[in-house]
């Protein structure tokens, strides 16, 4: 079992994380409808309806008032005139006019007083409406105070929600010995194996693929490394096998496992002790750097005669008639070394070749290592055996030196981050997928293994926890692996909107198609200039090397958006990703029916379940992805955590409001602590935390509390006086 890395993943850092795609989730809910401003309500007045009632109502109580005030009325002038007729007496006339008199005036100072009454109750009506409408004014400016607040935040918010990215990367967890895909058309690898080439271009880290599909897969990878300014080396097997220096550089033992592991690929496994046997001991006869057509001729000798000198044998007239004797005398004391020769000599044919053209050539960044379309299934079996043998090796290479008494030599780390994909890994046998994994988590080297079928090396790696299980489009309905989804959402209670399928990816995927794998110059663009007249220079001048430093995500955006099919579709659908606002109906995602066996034969050609311990979460290996607005090298949990992440660059999102003042800020050169002002933590107190350096405060950046009453702290105080401009 693959064991998991932890030193070279604890040293990694940020810049080398490995990209499987872009998830698209929505971190910050939409704001709402903006806040309306309150509006004043109606101002109420004294009407002139309610005036008139009372007014009515005064009359008809007052009536009988005016009534008997005329009654008086009347007898106070009608007893004169009789006393001027002569008919009463003046005496009683004038009693008779008192009498009225007296009687009239609490008559008449009750109406007066009525009166009153009423101005009174109308001036009390006007002052209660004009309190209450005092009232209310106050109440609207607090409540459009209010409304300017939230109004504010409304639209923070509203700009943060519309700013925000919108696709987050999906990286390897640290921890991770390897990556498994299962399922998958030719389509959504070449789109995964450039997504990861992308990770590694930006660091300058180094790739080295091996395509054992036949179809080109790696076929934008070389296009985007070319843009980059960098060279990839690529040998198809067989015709580039003397080219190629894999596997003849290693010493007698790890040879004699890879031609072993070679000859088993054949179907002879039960043997492949004895052949690793029957090889170590020529190489140790011939030299461990002879190369395969000597080893050939040895095995050749153990099927001649010692006295035939087979002149007329190319293969023995590679060795002096001294070796030959010395490897019959080694090689030939078992009886059944003949048979074992003589189908070891047929195995081992097709790669007497290896490395005899072979030159010096430099470092190479990007490595690719594919298989010929024409040569078949067996053929690719053999040659991705050979390929993969010799890199596990490669990968178990210790440090030269005598080893540590009492234990292992260390392995060799490089500098550069280093990652091994394998495509069509199907076809290897069981042990050899066994072998890349385990010396990949001892070696500190990322491994992705790419299955097309769900073998059962494959299914058993989709439980294991130091492997990254990613499930893609599966060819056939496969419960085995529907059960190991079904297990990962159960035990982790994910979020369904982490199984959510972007339109965007229904329609990329899609449009693309097979034109990705296809062979330079049949895709109906005329053919590759590139490959009949290879320029030593980019479009942009830049010199093409074998390796180069690393890339700003910018220029890796433009490189992508420019060099890829993948960049070009993706800019042409970019308005199916263009955000909508929170008021709009138009639904941007549909929710996968489910993640049974049918529903995972359904999944378009980019989507990827990626089974992570939180669950499995939708992923889109699209590259093209990175050249949208909405996109960030960041992941969604960088973003829920911002302290965790900071080194990652982001190609559009919102800006970092940076640290709130009752957070603690880190200083960017140690990330130290550093308590904010006014903090009563120190260094020596009871609050102290443990571990964590804390930085002593100056002067400048923390308030002294016993100032001297003339001394002001700075930026205090009134502003100075403005000049005047007349003087």
């Amino acid at each position: 079992m693959p064991k998991a890395r932890s030193s070279a993943n604890a040293a990694r850092g940020e810049t080398g994380r490995t990209y499987l795609g872009w998830r698209h989730r929505i971190l910050l809910p939409p704001p709402g409808p903006a806040p309306r401003r309150p509006a004043p309500s109606d101002a109420r007045t004294v009407s002139e309806e309610w005036i008139a009632g009372q007014r009515d109502s005064e009359a008809q109580t007052n009536r009988p008032l005016y009534f008997a005030l005329a009654g008086l009325v009347l007898p106070a002038f009608l007893c004169p005139a009789l006393w001027l007729m002569r008919v009463l007496p003046g005496s009683l006339a004038m009693g008779g006019v008192l009498a009225c008199a007296a009687i009239a005036a609490p008559v008449a100072f009750a109406l007066v007083q009525s009166r009153q009454v009423i101005v009174e109750r109308l001036e009390r009506a006007e002052e209660r409406l004009a309190a209450e409408r005092a009232e209310r004014e106050r109440i609207l400016r607090e409540r459009q105070r209010e409304h300017a607040t939230r109004y504010t935040e409304w639209q923070a918010a509203s700009r943060a929600y519309e700013a925000q990215p919108r696709w987050y990367g999906m990286t390897v967890p640290v921890g991770t010995s390897a990556v498994i895909v299962v399922g998958g058309a030719d389509t959504g690898w070449s789109a995964l194996l450039t997504t990861i080439g992308v990770s590694r271009l930006r660091e300058g880290g180094d790739l080295t693929v091996v395509d054992l599909t036949g179809h080109g897969v790696a076929r934008e990878l070389v296009r985007l490394a070319r843009r980059c300014a960098v060279e990839p080396r690529r040998w198809v097997l067989p015709a580039d096998l003397p080219r190629m220096t894999l596997g003849t550089n290693l010493d007698a033992g790890q040879r004699a496992r890879i031609l072993s592991a070679v000859a088993a690929a054949t179907g002879r496994a039960e043997d492949v002790d004895a052949d690793e046997t029957l090889l170590l001991r020529l190489l140790e006869v011939l030299g461990q750097d002879v190369d395969i057509a000597r080893l050939i001729g040895g095995l050749r000798a153990l099927l001649t005669p010692a006295d035939d000198e087979a002149e007329d044998d190319p293969a023995l007239a590679l060795l002096t008639a001294d070796e030959r004797t010395r490897v019959r005398e080694r090689c030939a004391d078992d009886p059944r070394v003949r048979a074992r020769a003589w189908a070891l000599e047929e195995r081992l044919s097709p790669f007497e070749a290896v490395g005899t053209r072979a030159d010096d050539a430099a470092y190479a960044q990007v490595k690719i290592i594919s298989t010929d379309r024409a040569s078949g299934a067996a053929a690719a079996r053999v040659y991705g055996t050979y390929a993969v043998a010799a890199l596990s090796e490669l990968l178990e290479t210790r440090e030269p030196g005598p080893a540590v008494p009492g234990g292992r030599a260390p392995r060799v780390r490089p500098d550069r981050i280093r990652t091994v994909v394998v495509c069509g890994a199907e076809i290897l046998p069981p042990e050899e997928v066994e072998q890349v994994l385990n010396a990949a988590g001892d070696g500190g080297v990322e491994v992705v293994l790419m299955f097309r079928q769900a073998v059962p090396a494959a299914v058993r790696h989709l439980s294991d926890p130091s492997c990254l299980p990613v499930v893609m489009r599966q060819p056939e309905r496969n419960e085995r692996v529907a059960r190991v989804v079904a297990e990962t959402i159960a035990g982790s209670g994910s979020d369904r909107e982490d199984l959510e399928i972007h339109r965007l990816t229904e329609v990329i995927g899609e449009a693309v198609g097979d034109s990705v794998t296809e062979p330079d110059g049949d895709d109906g663009n005329g053919p590759d200039e590139e490959l009949l007249f290879p320029s030593p220079h980019t479009e942009s001048g830049a010199l093409i090397r074998n390796a180069a430093a690393a890339i700003s995500p910018l220029d890796l955006v433009r490189h992508v958006r420019s060099a890829t099919a993948w960049g070009r579709a993706t800019a042409q659908a970019a308005e199916i990703d263009t955000p909508i606002t929170w008021t709009e109906e138009e639904e941007t995602t549909a929710r996968i029916s489910g993640l049974d066996a049918e529903s995972l034969r359904e999944l378009p050609p980019t989507a990827a379940l990626v089974l992570t311990s939180a669950g499995p979460v939708l992923t889109d290996t699209n590259p093209g992805i990175l050249t949208l607005s909405t996109a960030t090298l960041a992941t969604a949990e960088d973003h829920r955590n911002p302290g965790v992440g900071r080194g990652v660059g982001q190609v559009e999102g919102p800006e970092d409001p940076g640290p709130r003042a009752e957070e603690p800020r880190r200083s960017p050169a140690d990330g130290s602590r550093i308590e904010p002002p006014g903090d009563s933590l120190r260094s020596d107190g009871p609050g102290a935390v443990p571990g964590v350096e804390n930085i002593p405060k100056s002067p400048e950046s923390v308030t002294d509390d016993g100032l001297g009453p003339t001394r002001v702290p700075p930026n205090l105080g009134p502003p100075p006086e403005r000049l005047d401009w007349r003087v």
